[in-house]
């Protein structure tokens, strides 16, 4: 599914940071991954590299054997679009669009027509329990349905990775189980799920746990 290959990043020209360095990481189709580190432990830079939302320093990203170095940004934006759906803590729905709307979004930049874009966002939002709020805005929603339309949308083009952001970090610790069982169903219906965190609990619903200090890959264990 992904590979990165002794894969850095560093920021700044006078005064060097260094987010990531020399990792190595290689994520399975069907693999439940729980990455987990402190603030300023790199996750939020790892995310963006697994992502292709930015670029490596140095190393190789390959996504399905590609390697996105070789690509054009085009080429790039396409294969993400395709391949990986992301879920974010702060939920980034469109305020103004309501929730079948907010979950079709990615069909339209695909081009699918205004009719199935609707009958699939409706179908993947009654998937998430949320038949009776269709035409309700994101601030009408409590933050739990807020993440679950976040979900159907990143369900929407039916990409087979997952990548979700802290996705239980603005939420009680009732919505936050609720938000994890539906990403435990996902991995058994056979989604590639990545799970960025800095809370223990969140991290051991995954079958595979990663952590992440100072940029490095420090432990990696299988249940």
């Amino acid at each position: 599914m992904i590979n990165l290959v002794n894969v850095s990043k560093r920021y700044g020209a006078t005064v060097c940071i260094n987010a990531l360095l020399n990792v190595n990481l290689h994520i399975a189709p069907n693999d439940y991954v729980g990455i987990l580190g402190p603030s300023g432990s790199g996750k939020s830079t790892l995310l963006h590299i697994m992502g292709l939302l930015d670029h490596p320093t140095e190393g190789q990203v390959l996504l399905d054997g590609k390697n996105v170095a070789r690509l054009s940004d085009i080429e790039i934006s396409g294969l993400r679009g395709r391949t990986i759906g992301f879920v974010f803590q702060s939920y980034h729905l469109v305020a103004h669009m309501n929730m079948v709307e907010n979950a079709a979004l990615p069909l339209f930049y695909q081009g699918v027509s205004g009719a199935e874009r609707r009958k699939k966002a409706e179908a993947l939002l009654k998937m998430m329990r949320l038949s009776h709020r269709l035409h309700h805005l994101p601030g009408q929603l409590s933050g739990g349905e807020c993440q679950r339309v976040a979900i159907a949308r990143a369900l929407a083009a039916d990409p087979p990775f997952l990548l979700a952001d802290e996705p239980t970090g603005n939420l009680d610790s009732e919505n936050g189980a609720q938000i994890m069982a539906i990403f435990d169903e996902l991995h058994k219906q056979g989604k590639t799920i990545v799970i960025i965190t800095h809370d223990a609990k969140v991290a051991s619903r995954a079958h595979r746990i990663i952590q992440i200090n100072d940029g490095m890959l420090t432990e990696d264990s299988s249940k």
